[in-house]
């Protein structure tokens, strides 16, 4: 391992709840400021706003400050790559778990 377990814990944490993983997909279609988030999501500005300071704090988003607007964008360097490398893994595995799971339900593990 590169790093100390808890460095993997402290960033796929951010990335575990599901608020902020569609505020991060959402972001993926280009910047947008708060209001614009709320809109894309359905979610209340004040959720949106904390979430945006945890993903802000992980590096995994950047705002600009414009006038009395923030803008929102995804970090291009590291977690928009990561993001396409994670929607491969999807399409090649997981999608086809989750449809197989879907027509043979009686397959799925139990916990």
């Amino acid at each position: 391992m590169r790093h100390a377990l808890e460095t993997y814990q402290f960033f796929f944490g951010a990335l575990a709840n599901p608020n902020r993983l569609q505020i991060i997909n959402t972001l993926r279609q280009g910047r947008k400021n708060v209001g614009e988030i709320c809109d894309a999501t359905n979610f209340e500005q004040t959720m949106v706003s904390h979430n945006l300071k945890i993903l802000e704090y992980h590096g995994m988003v950047f705002v600009e400050k414009e006038g009395k607007y923030r803008y929102y964008t995804v970090n291009t360097k590291t977690i928009k790559p990561l993001l396409e490398c994670i929607d491969a893994h999807m399409e090649e595995y997981c999608c086809k778990i989750l449809e197989n799971e879907k027509r043979c339900p009686h397959t799925k593990k139990s916990k």
